[in-house]
Order: structure tokens, then C-alpha cells, then sequence
């Protein structure tokens, strides 16, 4: 094994990731260092474990006593006061209690009842700019379908679905010089989300409907009920969670296809092959790049030692890319199968609630535009999202003929 330069790649510097993933960097480390210290840096002054292949982040997701996401929280950055009640920085039991509580409005037969609504919702959005002939593809297409899903579904009006935007963009991208003004401005978007997710509750208090923030702030599982402040975080999650991953994985499928025509004329040819589709695109975009975890006592991972209190994290985009789990796991293959990726998490505790959901949207978002707009082009350069959390795409300038 050679011996790792001192710092190739910063992976906590957000500007690390304006161009993209560094997948050449990542390919590296799995060959020759798939546990890696990655040394303190302005951005992270602890220093923290690297981990990128496939079978390593699904040990870690699924050993939550040895790898915690209570302790420090999920992200690098230690969590602020509030966001411990937020499921992804919990362990069980209180984590299992809250996935509990909120995961009757994720059961099959409630996304069920939703397909139909999405596909409406998702036939509109296309058809409001088909004539156009041009537009930037995060805005009018990506951006729009999951804010209307999750209006419906949390109860949002329809009118304030661009607000939930605008908060999620200024909380994921606040080291972005486009959407962010820094921690102060992500933390004021946070607070003023909060604000509007304790309006939203009070008024279903009053007024209950058939929603899911009827259900989460007035239902009861053997006599728990969620307190204000684990909605108004709850709604965070959620808001940012199914906004942010979503829309950057539309905008990153959209790319993957654009950039690899062979592959959309597969789908155009036979469009019964678009749920492997909707795979591959979550594999190869993985819109969550990483997440933290933080070793409870002294362990090791492939001999290497790791202490107790250190900082491990996981990445999924990297693992998506293991050659020892993906033939040809560089390339973007529509009809790829089997194809176990964790784009959604490793199958642990914390494994994304959201994904059927999610899937639905990505799919009928899909078979609109390859069904409308089969001739959809480039028209200028994709400009990425500066975050080591979100592989997203800020704009994305598409021509098709109107």
C-alpha cells in the first residue's frame, strides 16, 4: 500500500466540491487507503476517518453502538442546540421512538395514494414550460416537483411552496457564494422555518386536517406524542431532506442521461426499463455525499485503529463506485442490475423513510420529460452546488424543441 500524501483532497472545504465529486480522489482511497485519516484543516479542526467502500459504510450504518450519530450529530460540524432531537442525529431508543412516531405518513399505502397526484402534479410542471423551448432545468423542472410533493404532504399552501425553497437553499448551500451568507445566514433560515413549522402546528391544532402535520401533532403511539420542538425539527428534516436530495438527484439524472445519449435512447427505445433507470441515477448522482458518525470506544475497521470519540465518516457516492460491488462502476449504465447502492443509506437505523417517495417523484418526473421532451440538450455549463454534503447542481441550462 502507498503512502497517502499528506492532504491531496480537503473533503471538509465545501469549494472542494465545486466541480463535482472528487471521484478520482475516492478511487484512490479505496485501492490504497479505504480507512483514512484525513488530518485537521480550517474547516475541521478535529480531523476526522474516511471511509469509501461499499462494505464498510454498511458495517458502520448498521453498528450504531460502536458508531453514533447522538454524539456529535451527523454532520461534521458538531450539531447546535435543538437539532439533537432531529432523527438523524439520534441513537436508539430515541431515535427509534420519533422513526416511530412520523413513519405512518411514509407506509406504502400512503405513497400509494399519492401516485396518481404526483404524476398530475409532475405532467403540469412539464407542460407550463414545454413551449418554451429553453429554461435552466433545476428551476423549472427538478426544483418544482418535490416542493409541490411536500407542500401536499406536510400541509404546506401551495403559495408558500417557494419559501420552503428559498430556507433550504440558504440552510444546504450557506457556504455557497450563490445561496449562502455563511453559518449566521443558515441558522436565521433554520429559525425562521421553525417559526413557520410552529404556525403550521398550532393551526392544525385548531383546525385538523387530513394532512400529516394533522397527524403528527394531534396522534398519539402507545401514548407518546411528538412536543413542538420535535415537529418544528421533524419539519426541518423533512423539508430540507425531501426538497434538497430530491431535486439534485432529478437535476443529476437529467445530466447523466444528457451526457450519455446512448443510454437515454436505451430508455427511449423501451421505457418499461426506467426503474433500473431511477437506480443507476441514485447511484451514480448520490445527491447525499456524506455522513458522520462518532466511534462510542476503541475499535478498528480493516486492522486500522480507530479511538474512541473520533469523527468517522461515511461516504455514499464513493461507495457507489466500488469496484468490488459495481462491474464497470465508473460508467452510467440505465439498465444496470443487480444494483444494491446506498444512496439511500445502508440498510441501518437510519435508512432513508423517504425513499419510496422519492423514487416515485424521480420516476414520474422522467417519464414526463423523456415522454414530452425526448430531444432535451445542453445549452451551457452545469454549475455545481459548492457543499461535501449534497452533490447538487445550481443550474442546469437545457434546450429542447418547444
Amino acid at each position: 500500500m502507498s503512502a497517502a500524501p499528506v492532504m491531496p483532497v480537503d473533503l471538509s472545504d465545501p469549494a472542494t466540491f465545486a466541480a463535482g465529486p472528487p471521484h478520482e480522489f475516492f478511487t484512490w482511497l479505496r485501492n490504497e487507503a479505504p480507512i483514512w485519516w484525513h488530518g485537521p484543516t480550517d474547516h475541521e479542526p478535529d480531523g476526522f476517518w474516511v471511509c469509501t467502500k461499499y462494505r464498510d459504510v454498511i458495517a458502520i450504518e448498521r453498528d450504531a453502538a460502536t458508531y453514533s450519530s447522538a454524539r456529535g450529530g451527523a454532520l461534521l460540524m458538531d450539531m447546535a442546540d435543538g437539532t439533537e432531537l432531529m432523527m438523524l442525529n439520534q441513537d436508539a431508543p430515541q431515535h427509534t421512538r420519533l422513526r416511530m412516531l412520523v413513519a405512518r405518513g411514509f407506509t406504502p399505502k400512503v405513497i400509494n395514494s399519492m401516485a396518481d397526484s404526483v404524476r398530475e402534479a409532475t405532467r403540469q410542471i412539464v407542460a407550463a414550460v414545454a413551449d418554451k423551448g429553453e429554461a435552466d432545468f433545476v428551476t423549472a423542472f427538478a426544483a418544482e416537483l418535490p416542493l409541490v410533493v411536500i407542500s401536499e404532504l406536510i400541509g404546506v399552501p401551495y403559495e408558500d411552496r417557494h419559501k420552503v425553497f428559498e430556507w433550504s437553499n440558504r440552510m444546504i448551500g450557506a457556504s455557497d457564494p450563490e445561496y449562502g451568507g455563511g453559518a449566521d445566514e443558515g441558522a436565521a433560515a433554520a429559525f425562521e422555518l421553525y417559526a413557520y413549522a410552529q404556525s403550521l402546528a398550532d393551526d392544525r391544532k385548531a383546525r385538523p386536517m387530513d394532512d400529516l402535520v394533522t397527524q403528527l401533532v394531534t396522534g398519539e403511539l402507545e401514548g407518546e406524542k411528538l412536543s413542538d420542538i420535535e415537529f418544528n425539527v421533524f419539519f426541518l428534516l423533512l423539508s430540507v431532506a425531501g426538497n434538497e436530495t430530491t431535486r439534485n438527484l432529478i437535476s443529476g439524472g437529467m445530466l447523466a442521461l444528457l451526457q450519455h445519449p446512448d443510454q437515454r435512447e436505451r430508455l427511449l427505445q423501451d421505457m418499461s426499463g426506467l426503474p433500473l433507470a431511477v437506480d443507476e441515477m441514485l447511484r451514480y448522482v448520490s445527491p447525499v455525499q456524506y455522513f458522520r458518525r462518532t466511534a462510542t470506544v476503541d475499535t478498528e475497521l480493516r486492522d486500522v485503529p480507530i479511538a474512541a470519540g473520533q469523527k468517522v465518516t461515511i461516504w455514499y457516492g464513493a461507495a457507489n463506485r466500488d469496484e468490488e460491488i459495481f462491474e464497470r462502476s465508473q460508467e452510467f449504465d440505465a439498465l444496470r442490475t443487480p444494483n444494491e447502492h446506498v444512496a439511500f443509506g445502508g440498510r441501518g437505523p437510519h435508512y432513508c423513510l423517504g425513499a419510496s417517495l422519492a423514487k416515485l417523484e424521480i420516476r414520474a418526473m422522467f417519464e414526463q420529460i423523456l415522454g414530452q421532451l425526448p430531444d432535451m440538450q445542453l445549452a451551457g455549463e452545469p454549475q455545481q452546488l459548492h457543499s461535501n454534503l449534497i452533490n447538487g447542481i445550481r443550474h442546469l441550462p437545457v434546450t429542447w424543441t418547444a
